[in-house]
């Protein structure tokens, strides 16, 4: 596989489409010009993040031994400044497509993409990254949740609703759960290195209980989306998959079957979606 293609993890992508997908759904007539903007700038984020940790956490040496997918500054598959680069390329993609799309919207959206690229960055990057300190499943939450999914619907209608807010609210947990799946898995090499994320914070045991929680809280909201179409409790056929992964988790689940987990996460983000956009087009 390509290293590019392999540092940008492809298997995160939908993670940033879930979101754009459920908010671009929620109006009622869509405008697929600054949808595919929207998507292009949710995408380019999500891959720039990417490279950004590659290169924060590898010239920091915190990824070394790692359990996870391969990061090409620490395997040196690629040289920091390259990773850098590309990390630079990617935000720079997300904020022309961000101008473009304030342009066609609103002026504020510059100042919003302004802070989601700073937010992205300042994650691992820069002398007090906030994901050493336990703070990214909240800026998770709020960005490839609440500002992606409203956002969404904000460049199709101009307004921001109580709907749309609501369906924020299965993606950002969803997409915490993911981080939470990740975090969990990396705790002990994160502890050896002063990494203190959430999950390290919290233990192991509070950990798999939090992620319970996440996908409790994204069942019952994406399932309350059906005050807004009653076709919305059809995300309710993704419990099978919520109670496989959430079993699996509190059963102890460790190493690269927090891998498997990861997947089944995902999948479980992007079936919801898909399944919301689906009943708000009906």
């Amino acid at each position: 596989m390509n290293k590019w293609i392999l540092g940008a993890r492809v298997r995160t992508l939908p993670a940033a489409i879930a979101p754009v997908i459920v908010g671009t759904s929620l109006a009622e007539q869509i405008n697929f010009r600054n949808a595919l903007l929207a998507l292009i700038v949710s995408l380019s984020l999500q891959i720039a993040v990417n490279y950004a940790n590659d290169f924060s956490d590898g010239v920091r040496g915190t990824d070394s031994n790692r359990i996870g997918p391969t990061r090409l500054v620490a395997s040196n598959l690629a040289s920091a400044s390259s990773v850098k680069n590309a990390s630079i390329i990617s935000f720079l993609i997300a904020a022309i497509a961000g101008t473009v799309l304030a342009l066609n919207t609103s002026a504020w959206l510059i100042a919003v993409g302004f802070i989601s690229i700073l937010a992205a960055w300042g994650y691992t990057g820069g002398k007090k990254p906030y994901g050493y300190l336990g703070f990214g499943e909240l800026s998770v939450f709020i960005f490839f949740g609440v500002v992606a999914t409203v956002g969404s619907y904000y460049v199709q209608v101009g307004q921001v609703t109580r709907d749309a807010i609501l369906l924020s609210i299965p993606m950002g947990s969803l997409s915490c759960a993911i981080l939470v799946i990740n975090n969990l898995r990396d705790l002990n090499q994160d502890k050896l290195v002063s990494k203190r994320t959430l999950a390290v914070k919290l233990g192991d045991i509070k950990t798999r209980i939090f992620y319970l929680l996440l996908l409790v809280l994204a069942q019952v909201s994406a399932a309350a989306a059906a005050s807004i179409n009653k076709y919305a409790l059809l995300t309710l056929l993704w419990l099978p998959l919520t109670y496989s992964a959430v079993k699996q988790v509190l059963r102890g689940a460790s190493g690269k079957e927090l891998i498997t987990i990861l997947g089944k996460t995902s999948k479980l983000q992007f079936l919801v979606a898909l399944t919301l956009a689906i009943s708000l087009s009906i």
